[in-house]
């Protein structure tokens, strides 16, 4: 009997009571929850599967998976997100314990802040606005490391003052199972009514609010938690888990044939930099302390935005036979010379649409060993011109580089059209809908034994060729064959599936990339029939 006529159900009943789990925290520009269910139940997903979201954001897909009684799987690289995820998809606490905890912080917090002359309100439950005092040399900052990594003036004085104080409430009545919700109902009222901050296509600074009760709109966000807590506590059982790594390397992360569905919206190519939506509560929170920490949660983004480009990046490579990606690259860096554009963003426009698409064809790469034969992915994605009005059909360019990885391409859905801030054009935003059939024909590295094998051939022809300085070693496609014999290991049928899966799915071997020189790698490409460089 299957389970689909029931998630139906279920789904109508939840539509009902209008859970809000997903606004304890979310992105500005999150997709929809609507949007899940309609693939879940188009994919028929059942209550015996597991779906992958692996760019979960602030949860959408888990959330609506496990209101559904649907096992899920995160993957997101962002730390301040994906603590958001872990804390949305636990449905443990009592919510009236979990109240009466927060309005005991509540209370120590207004008690201090009542001595700085920087109260909220006088008894509780009665609130309101105090009148900051010209005290402003007594009032908390952030160190000056983390305190650079913020939007100017995205936070007021007095606000951050109170912010800080009640975050130290919260620290000392650290609670395992409730501290979790409490420091994200702070990080949610922060974005949304404490700071200065405001969203349009890019997080930005308004109008200051001077005087921002940090206590009372804190409690707010808990109450909704609670309330929330009280209709979806008998779900909590459903598996939902989530993962803070980079969506690019997933090949160790998960069990291979264990994923029946993917419902995700990776980022666009555009100049939308995802940590500054996130700075704000990052900082606040601990989860980045200095450009440094910054810097290393950049380097495990896919590449979407020219503020996360560094000189070791690689995945450009992996689409260098791409003409269609490598055309759209070339007239954007045409036309950023035909405008005179010359700052350092600007010169990266076309370097970062190639490492996002490679970073694209990495991710799907890694993600088909864990897929199980059948099963279905849906893929958010738009179209963008953000790098000088040059097109980019990401859907298309997207549905393209799932087919040459042995994906089949079932459709492409229009979910909605936007207008394009500076040339007024309607850009589509897809759903890139695929299908992983599980061909052997198109063999994949699934046994450690394998791996291990492939890894002795290839070590065995580049150290048996490499001299130190050499930047590249060439070895023909006979070579394989040869080696394999010598070392008395099988050598596969299909000898490209050896060079293709050191291309795309694992890395190639420690004694190799040990000869590589500071901030390099080393990886293979085609120099001609039957011949790797």
């Amino acid at each position: 009997m299957s389970a689909t006529p029931q998630i139906a159900r279920e789904n109508n009943k939840l539509r009902a009571e209008d859970c809000c789990v997903h606004d304890w925290y979310r992105f500005v520009l999150s997709f929809p929850p609507h949007l899940v269910r309609d693939y879940l139940q188009r994919f028929k997903v059942t209550a015996d599967a597991v779906v992958l979201d692996p760019f979960c954001g602030t949860g959408t897909t888990l959330v609506e998976c496990k209101k559904l009684g649907i096992p899920s799987v995160g993957i997101e690289a962002n730390p301040m997100p994906c603590f958001a995820t872990r804390v949305k998809v636990d449905w443990k606490a009592d919510a009236d314990t979990l109240l009466k905890h927060a309005k005991g912080i509540a209370a120590a917090a207004c008690k201090r802040l009542t001595v700085s002359g920087l109260e909220e309100y006088q008894n509780l439950p009665l609130f309101r606005a105090g009148k900051p005092k010209n005290n402003s040399h007594d009032l908390r900052r952030l160190p000056h490391q983390a305190e650079e990594l913020l939007l100017t003036d995205s936070i007021s004085p007095v606000p951050l003052h109170r912010t800080l104080v009640l975050l130290d409430a919260i620290q000392e009545a650290k609670h395992d199972l409730f501290t979790p919700y409490e420091r994200l109902a702070l990080a949610k009222a922060l974005v949304f009514e404490i700071s200065n901050l405001e969203f349009g296509p890019e997080v930005g600074v308004g109008s200051a609010k001077s005087d921002a009760p940090a206590v009372t709109f804190w409690l707010d966000a808990l109450e909704t938690m609670a309330e929330d807590l009280q209709r979806v506590t008998n779900h909590n059982a459903v598996r939902a888990t989530v993962h803070q790594a980079d969506s690019r390397n997933i090949f160790n992360l998960l069990r291979p044939n264990s994923i029946d569905a993917v419902v995700t919206s990776p980022p666009y190519p555009n100049e939308k930099d995802y940590t500054r939506t996130t700075r704000l509560e990052s900082v606040l929170l601990g989860f980045i302390r200095n450009k440094q920490e910054l810097r290393a949660l950049k380097q495990d983004l896919l590449r979407s935005n020219t503020r996360g480009v560094y000189k070791s990046d690689r995945d450009d490579l992996l689409v260098a036979d791409h003409g269609e990606i490598q055309g759209i690259a070339d007239a954007i860096e045409k036309r950023r010379i035909e405008l005179g554009k010359t700052s350092g963003f600007e010169r990266l426009y076309a370097r970062v649409t190639r490492l996002y698409f490679g970073g694209m064809v990495k991710h799907l790469s890694d993600l088909r060993p864990i897929l199980r034969p059948g099963a279905q992915l849906a893929y958010v994605v738009g179209d963008q011109a953000s790098y000088l009005r040059v097109m980019i059909r990401t859907g298309k360019l997207l549905a393209d580089i799932a087919d040459s990885l042995g994906y089949e391409v079932v459709d492409i859905d229009l979910f909605r059209t936007r207008l394009a801030t500076a040339t007024k054009e309607q850009l589509r935003e897809e759903v890139v809908l695929l299908r992983w059939p599980g061909d052997k024909s198109r063999a994949r590295i699934t046994t450690m034994s394998q791996t291990n094998a492939y890894s002795l051939i290839i070590a065995e022809i580049f150290n048996s060729k490499f001299k130190e300085g050499m930047r590249e070693v060439e070895f023909l496609r006979d070579e394989l064959v040869k080696v394999g014999n010598e070392l008395k290991i099988d050598v596969p049928k299909n000898l490209g599936d050896l060079v293709y899966s050191f291309r795309y799915r694992a890395s190639l071997p420690d004694s190799i990339q040990a000869r590589a020189a500071k901030g390099e790698t080393w990886i293979i490409r085609s120099a001609g029939r039957g011949r790797y460089r």
